[in-house]
């Protein structure tokens, strides 16, 4: 249901994953954090943000002690936690937990990682909500380079990655890096459409795009 789109119809479902799961496994097992990461990723996408909160507080405390501060799976839970934080303006509360998560994702999974390269990008924005394009910029540009490298140039994360540079680089008043940065991306995702990997109608306008998982 969540990945159709369904989200309201998986809470119900997802809430009683939780409980089988708690009862036969004990409230802080591992697997419980996973199961509260979920509800509350089910909550966030619902926009009901004060109930997806907790649920991530609980999941990151499970993770932290069953896993180790450092492990990629507590980097997950901090991102979202963050996420949670950007979506309600509480930027100061949300840049050292999206600082901690590329810290964590670059010691786990390595500096050239894709998850590496979500965590930038998240930070980025955070940065450009509060008006800091050009501290946002390195990272956007840092973020194209890893996703451009590891995924290749015309896979949609790389677009993503594209149009949000174009953004940093708008934000400054550079409209020629703008427009070069919104080229490239258009001009990937022409080619995905004529390979009929993507709907022809699809906008070939940018946007900003922040990075739960």
């Amino acid at each position: 249901y969540s990945t159709l789109g369904r989200i309201a119809e998986a809470e119900p479902l997802v809430k009683r994953a939780l409980a089988i799961t708690e009862v036969s496994l004990g409230p802080d097992h591992p697997v419980v954090g996973l199961r509260l990461n979920n509800l509350a990723a089910v909550y966030f996408r619902l926009g009901r943000y004060t109930e997806a909160e907790p649920l991530y507080r609980r999941s990151l405390a499970i993770r932290e002690k069953a896993l180790g501060p450092d492990h990629p799976d507590v980097g997950t839970t901090l991102n979202n936690l963050a996420e949670i934080y950007r979506a309600q303006g509480r930027y100061a509360e949300a840049e050292p937990l999206y600082t901690r998560v590329i810290a964590i994702m670059e010691k786990a999974l390595g500096s050239d990682h894709p998850i590496v390269g979500s965590a930038l990008n998240n930070l980025a924005l955070l940065y450009e909500d509060q008006g800091r394009p050009a501290e946002a910029e390195p990272l956007h540009a840092r973020a194209l380079a890893i996703t451009e490298y590891t995924l290749g140039p015309d896979h949609p994360s790389t677009g993503i990655r594209l149009n949000n540079l174009a953004f940093s680089y708008f934000a400054q008043s550079d409209w020629v890096r703008a427009a070069k940065f919104w080229r490239r991306s258009t001009a990937a995702i022409i080619r995905r459409a004529q390979r009929g990997t993507v709907e022809v109608g699809q906008t070939l306008t940018g946007k900003r795009k922040g990075e739960a998982e």
